[in-house]
């Protein structure tokens, strides 16, 4: 699994909101990518809401967010639109994303894990938790709290 300081692989796949996405487009804002083991299910749709309602915030940042499973494209876009979300989600669903990230696990679906990425697309953080909440909560922390005002 990749670590803080290593590059994120590129990838380039189709998007529930029908495009193609290239990560390596993305280079020059920081970007959150978190992988979900499965669409539609009660905490890959809590985590994904969780992000989602982060995104007014995150957005006015610059931060990119884009989730990922090895679903396929129809799973993705039904789950996507389910959840209204304001983001692109990958569909993997021949696994090689999560191969290369380091994130196939059992039965093979993606474990859920988040990559916090600069804009050089290097890693800073990762988390991984079964539970969806960490991975959000990660995120605020991280990317949206204000840093301390300096000392007088």
């Amino acid at each position: 699994m990749l670590a803080p300081g290593d590059l994120a692989p590129d990838f380039e796949a189709p998007t529930s909101d029908g495009t193609q996405l290239k990560l390596s487009s993305l280079r020059g804002a920081p970007v959150v990518v978190y992988f979900f083991p499965k669409a539609g299910t009660a905490g890959c749709t809590r985590e994904s809401l969780g992000f989602a309602h982060l995104f007014p915030s995150l957005a006015p940042r610059g931060v990119r967010v884009v989730g990922v499973s090895v679903d396929d494209l129809d799973h993705q876009q039904r789950f996507a639109e389910n959840c209204s979300l304001p983001f692109p989600l990958v569909a993997d669903p021949g696994k090689e994303i999560a191969r290369r990230y380091g994130v196939l696990g059992a039965f093979g679906l993606a474990r859920r894990v988040t990559f916090l990425l600069d804009k050089d697309l290097r890693v800073t953080d990762v988390v991984e938790s079964f539970l969806p909440g960490p991975h959000v909560q990660r995120v605020r922390l991280r990317l949206l709290a204000d840093p301390a005002p300096p000392p007088h």
